[in-house]
């Protein structure tokens, strides 16, 4: 067996036709074996493709033949031969190379395998847990390679793309103080400094601030954070982001280099002209037309005020609501006449178990309404809704009344169920930007105000003297970049002035002694000529989830962890000895 291989002239993914003729000296993955007669039929993987290698008696010795006849599947072996064209009958012409097989004249077996957990194959249906204990074979296959692929070729076009912009990509500290954003920190106890801890980042925020102040007017990162908090489909306990900061900047100029950004990677991988400037709604539009600050726009379903409505309608359980101080909401659903009884109560439930009242519907037919709302509504009152929505036959209305942000989220809810049914001849990518949130939002079990993003982004301007006076009503320049109702980044214009960001951090409940000894090196920097500054970090595992059409970031990320922010292929997290504890004067209490 040679140990240290050598000599390959092609991969598996590229011989064709034009080939024929020419000496090939292949390595990889036996995908594949056939024994025909004694003729041994290969097929040969590596990450580029697969090549079909014929072991034919006539060509090799006995031996060679013997040992071709023994190969099993994830054996990696080496594979000389004369390239040659199949019978045309033989061409596979749903493989690149189906063209062409190669005729080997020497066989290696560099290395066996054992017999795999599953098969290397995308057919296969293999649970989670198993994929991910054995991610090195999971990799192998084709739809997962790809995905890997994909995120390396979108990571190299962002690199290009801001190196033409004059961006400097700048490493900024893996261990970093402590100074929650929001989610949980992963502390790293210092073996030196015993009692202290670093922090590893949620994100390199302080940093790239700091480097604002530094005279780096561009930076740019592809930045690992980690957070130590509970999973979705769409977390991770560590994830990557595109980090961009600017400065001398506004809002808009923000939107035009991600605009741009975006319009060169579609343009590059998928030959798609993506329309810019992007839709820009305000978060209060968003909220009172989708329910949602991530709505997914490529379809149209919108909600609609209907309280005056309803106070002249005879239902009373939407009357009360009303004259308690809640507000009725309509979502129109065009076209969507086909919704069953079923359909609708799973609609109902849908709303109460994201803390909503219920629903009330309404289906159109022959110019009026029917359903559970038709007993409660006068002819002049149904004509009137008919007429304000242009109601026609198959349409939906679906009702609800509660708490204004209640009644906006229970329907938001419902329109994101439904827009899935109404997805298959939409626009396939569809983007919006979300700006003007709220700088602060109550925390009701903390009876305080806290940031909405972070405590850095700068109120608008006409906010700035509300901030103490009237904390929910100020908005900032902050925005978040939504595709297909997932939002893939945040970012905001920053407080470059350190007399207005100790004043947010008050009203956040920061007093100014804690104010300098978790951010003290930020707010003294600003008092070092910090220019105005802004910037925006977008997640990467999502954009290429989405690009690819995967369900989850998990199939993105090499390996990744389980929602129990495990890892199973390397078992991770551990148990560590007792010595190890004891030099980072640490105790584990049961």
């Amino acid at each position: 067996m040679n140990e240290n291989p050598a000599g390959r002239t092609h991969n598996c993914g590229e011989l064709r036709a034009k080939d024929s003729g020419s000496k090939a000296l292949l390595f990889g993955w036996v995908h594949g074996i056939r024994d025909h007669g004694g003729v041994i039929f290969i097929d040969l993987r590596d990450r580029y493709g697969l090549t079909q290698v014929v072991v034919h008696p006539e060509n090799v010795s006995k031996e060679t033949l013997e040992l071709s006849r023994s190969f099993k599947s994830e054996f990696v072996v080496r594979v000389g031969g004369i390239v040659k064209t199949r019978p045309a009958q033989m061409i596979n012409p749903e493989l690149p190379t189906g063209e062409i097989e190669v005729v080997a004249d020497e066989v290696e077996l560099l290395n066996q395998s054992k017999t795999p957990p599953f098969q290397v194959e995308d057919q296969v249906d293999v649970g989670e847990e198993l994929r991910l204990k054995f991610r090195y074979l999971d990799l192998r296959k084709p739809s997962i390679k790809d995905v890997i692929v994909f995120r390396h070729k979108v990571a190299f076009l962002v690199r290009k793309f801001l190196d033409g912009k004059k961006f400097l990509e700048i490493e900024t500290p893996i261990l970093v103080r402590p100074t929650p954003e929001g989610a949980r920190d992963y502390l790293v106890p210092s073996r030196v400094s015993p009692g202290k801890f670093y922090a590893l980042p949620q994100s390199p925020q302080l940093y790239k601030q700091l480097l604002m102040v530094s005279g780096f007017d561009r930076y740019f990162q592809i930045a690992r954070c980690l957070r130590d908090e509970d999973l979705r489909a769409d977390r991770q306990p560590e994830h990557t982001q595109i980090d961009i900061e600017m400065s001398f900047v506004t809002v808009d100029d923000v939107f035009s280099l991600v605009e741009e950004m975006f319009k060169t990677i579609f343009g590059e991988l998928f030959g798609i002209d993506l329309k810019t400037p992007f839709l820009r709604l305000s978060y209060a539009d968003s909220l009172a037309r989708f329910g949602t600050d991530k709505p997914d726009i490529r379809f149209g379903y919108e909600i609609s005020d209907v309280t005056d409505e309803m106070k002249r309608s005879s239902f009373e359980a939407f009357k009360k609501v009303i004259e308690a101080g809640g507000e009725a909401k309509a979502l129109v659903c065009k076209g969507v006449g086909s919704l069953s009884r079923r359909e609708l109560d799973e609609l109902t439930e849908l709303v109460k178990a994201s803390g909503g009242k219920g629903l009330a519907s309404a289906r159109v037919s022959g110019g009026s309404l029917e359903g559970g709302m038709k007993k409660f509504v006068t002819p002049d009152l149904e004509q009137a809704l008919v007429a304000r929505f242009a109601l026609g036959d198959g349409d939906v209305v679906l009702f609800t009344a509660d708490k204004r942000e209640a009644a906006l989220k229970s329907l938001g809810t419902v329109r994101s169920a439904l827009g899935k049914r109404a997805l298959k001849e939409r626009e396939k990518f569809s983007f919006v930007w979300i700006k003007d949130f709220p700088i602060f939002q109550w925390n009701e079990d903390r009876k305080a105000w806290e940031p909405e993003h972070h405590l850095f982004c700068m109120p608008d301007d006409d906010s700035i003297d509300r901030i103490e006076k009237d904390p929910g009503s100020a908005t900032g320049k902050i925005y978040d970049l939504v595709l297909n109702g997932v939002e893939l980044g945040s970012g905001s214009i920053r407080v470059h002035n350190r007399k207005l960001q100790e004043r947010i951090m008050a009203v956040a409940g920061i007093s100014r002694d804690e104010a300098e000894k978790r951010f003290g090196f930020l707010l003294e920097a600003l008092d070092y000529g910090a220019p105005p500054h802004g910037g925006i970090a977008l997640g990467l595992d999502r954009i290429v989830m989405i690009m690819t059409g995967r369900e989850t970031i998990r199939d993105t990320i090499a390996f990744p962890k389980t929602q129990k922010a495990s890892s199973l292929v390397d078992g991770s997290p551990a148990e560590v000895d007792e010595k190890e504890l004891n030099e980072l004067h640490i105790r584990i209490v049961e």
